[in-house]
């Protein structure tokens, strides 16, 4: 058996003797994954909540513009360009 370093701030010794994540499997049984810090294995760990401030949410709202086409000045632009083109039928429509 190997004994060294184990992942997950788990102590090093015997992989065996990590705790065990215990949540209820499919079959009713507890799993018995290894844990991490949060007491789960990395199965059972649970989904992050997203963030919880008003800060957090600029940040993710920021860092989730990738391309520039969702920024609020491409949104004005398109607005924009659907008024000239409103206006440009209409004018094409009265002729």
């Amino acid at each position: 058996m190997r004994l060294g370093r184990l992942n997950n701030g788990n102590p090093p010794g015997d992989p065996n003797a990590a705790p065990r994540c215990g949540a209820a499997t499919r079959c009713g049984h507890p799993c018995q994954g290894p844990a991490m810090a949060n007491g789960r294995c990395r199965m059972h760990g649970g989904t992050a909540t997203g963030p919880r401030t008003a800060e957090g949410r600029q940040r993710i709202a920021k860092a989730r513009t990738s391309t520039g086409m969702h920024t609020a000045g491409m949104r004005e632009l398109r607005e924009e360009l659907a008024l000239l083109r409103r206006i440009a039928k209409a004018a094409t429509e009265a002729t």
